[in-house]
């Protein structure tokens, strides 16, 4: 070109190259991120080989121990339970089927229970019994003859009187009433509760 615009010289003016910011933003915050999982890696390594995590671990035991534990028992508090041909029981009708409490009576006989007095419930009790029946007994009866009659009778309910004198027990027949647990049922929860055998803690549970 000619005129006032005319280059001269050797050198030329030179363009630079657009800084790639971008890329250095993306690759520092990657970094953070890659140390910041690492060190959380490295935290809980720490933890698992010194015991950090003991407040889990202490709860974990505690739910082993409360699964592991059986239900407390007339046996395993240490007293004897009695035999069916020791406990004598009085097999009471509150419902209005007849004839319930004489059956009823002539079975528990035969399961070697002691046979009282058989009759209609009184009026306390009379028709005003809306389940499977009420075995009734003093204070004293409640971890000991009770729970063996209980084996008898699925369900029923079990009360104690503090006034009451004696340890005959009674059976009161109620509404629900469709017959005595099956022997073998019977038979069955009777040794268990004699001799009861811890529950097994579950694993997934552990």
């Amino acid at each position: 070109m000619g005129g006032q615009y005319r280059i001269t010289g050797d050198k030329y003016p030179r363009m630079r190259r657009p800084r790639r910011r971008g890329k250095l933003v993306v690759l520092t915050v990657a970094s953070v991120a890659v140390l910041g999982v690492g060190g959380w890696g490295t935290l809980q390594l720490i933890d698992v080989f010194t015991g950090g995590g003991d407040s889990a671990s202490a709860a974990g035991t505690k739910a082993c121990s409360a699964v592991a534990s059986p239900a407390a028992s007339p046996a395993a508090a240490g007293k004897a339970l009695p035999r069916p041909g020791t406990i004598t029981v009085n097999v009471l009708n509150a419902t209005t089927r007849g004839g319930l409490a004489q059956k009823t009576a002539d079975e528990l006989k035969k399961r070697g229970f002691r046979i009282g007095e058989v009759a209609n419930a009184p009026a306390a009790y009379d028709k005003k019994v809306k389940g499977t029946g009420v075995l009734l007994g003093p204070a004293a009866a409640l971890d000991t003859a009770l729970p063996v009659l209980g084996t008898q009778l699925a369900g029923a309910e079990r009360r104690t009187d503090p006034a009451r004198k004696g340890v005959e027990l009674d059976l009161i027949i109620g509404d629900g009433f469709r017959g005595l647990t099956a022997k073998a049922d019977a038979d069955l929860a009777l040794t268990s509760l004699a001799d009861p055998k811890p529950t097994p803690a579950s694993k997934k549970n552990c």
